[in-house]
């Protein structure tokens, strides 16, 4: 987790219900029933809590046990005294971790006198779970190009430009360098403008295949200290996926240029730069994140953007020298 969210630590007694039946030790289970549906509880019906005269929990009564029981039978009988209870000074969090430790579907909330409060259902702690996780998917998308969610959530503008400009310096410099090795190929351009139609969708292209790369690390980095056979492994493995996706893109992308453009031999080079710049991607996906982790800097905020620039340099690259060898 990327820190606690501060409303975990507001108080309990701020999210518990209050409409709940009260039961009294000294009914009968004819009378209780009688008293539950008098009172109408408004919250889903877990378990019933039994108190003395003076409101002071003294047991939890499960509804099946209530409903099986016969009608004359006295509530003491069936009560379980036993009860797990939170108590009132309690966080969000700590109430939560009742949850994960007894796996109860729901917990009365007492005071120092143990007298019952109110209580507090399963469905708020799924409900923070999935919030939870939800948020730290939101944060690992962002995080993939730059920068961390809860950071900017709610940040002036002043604060949102010093978090975010930084990484598209990383762009800015790639997209000069890339600007200077389509002025160097200038003439391979103006002899071949085909390949220029089909720019777009190489480096597109590989720039998604090196994002899942860098995502895929990242995620397996999480927790580990990386060795040299991890790296080899994870390595060799976007490699042989790289090579697939290279092949299967490419063969689409040359038949695309060859059958509306009509020339085998511009296909040729879109195509076989696909598969070898994706190669490449996915040997810069793994390759960056896993250094950034070795230098203990946070892979997840700087593998995105700087393995992007270097995909794009290479790919670009590697796309005109492959043209000016070929047309």
């Amino acid at each position: 987790m990327n820190g606690k969210p501060q409303h975990l630590d507001e108080p309990v007694l701020q999210y518990l219900h209050k409409g709940f039946a009260v039961l009294h030790h000294d009914m009968t289970v004819d009378q209780a029933l009688a008293a539950i549906r008098t009172q109408k509880p408004s919250e889903a019906i877990v378990y019933f809590y039994v108190v003395d005269s003076s409101g002071k929990l003294v047991g939890v009564l499960p509804t099946r046990r209530l409903l099986v029981s016969p009608l004359e039978q006295p509530l003491s009988e069936i009560t379980v005294r036993r009860v797990v209870t939170i108590p009132h000074t309690a966080t969000l969090a700590e109430a939560c971790e009742f949850f994960v430790l007894y796996k109860f579907l729901a917990f009365p909330i007492v005071d120092d006198q143990q007298r019952l409060l109110g209580t507090l259902d399963v469905a708020l702690f799924a409900d923070e779970v999935f919030d939870l996780a939800e948020r730290e998917r939101v944060d690992d998308v962002f995080e993939t190009i730059g920068f961390r969610i809860s950071q900017l959530h709610g940040a002036s503008p002043w604060k949102a430009f010093k978090h975010r400009f930084p990484w598209l310096l990383a762009t800015i410099t790639s997209g000069i360098l890339c600007a200077m090795i389509s002025g160097a190929f200038e003439m391979t351009l103006a002899k071949a403008v085909v390949i220029t139609f089909f720019l777009a969708l190489v480096l597109g292209l590989c720039e998604s295949v090196s994002i899942q790369s860098v995502s895929l690390a990242i995620q397996s980095l999480h927790g580990k200290t990386p060795s040299w056979r991890w790296y080899l492994s994870a390595l060799g493995r976007e490699i042989s996926a790289g090579f697939l996706l290279g092949i299967a893109s490419g063969t689409i992308a040359f038949l695309i240029v060859w059958l509306w453009r009509g020339t085998v031999l511009a296909g040729a080079v879109v195509g076989g730069t696909v598969v070898f710049s994706f190669l490449a991607a996915c040997v810069f996906g793994v390759s960056i994140p896993t250094a950034l982790h070795a230098l203990r800097l946070d892979p997840k905020i700087a593998a995105g953007p700087i393995t992007l620039a270097v995909t794009d340099i290479f790919s670009l690259l590697f796309y005109f020298t492959f043209a000016t060898i070929v047309l």
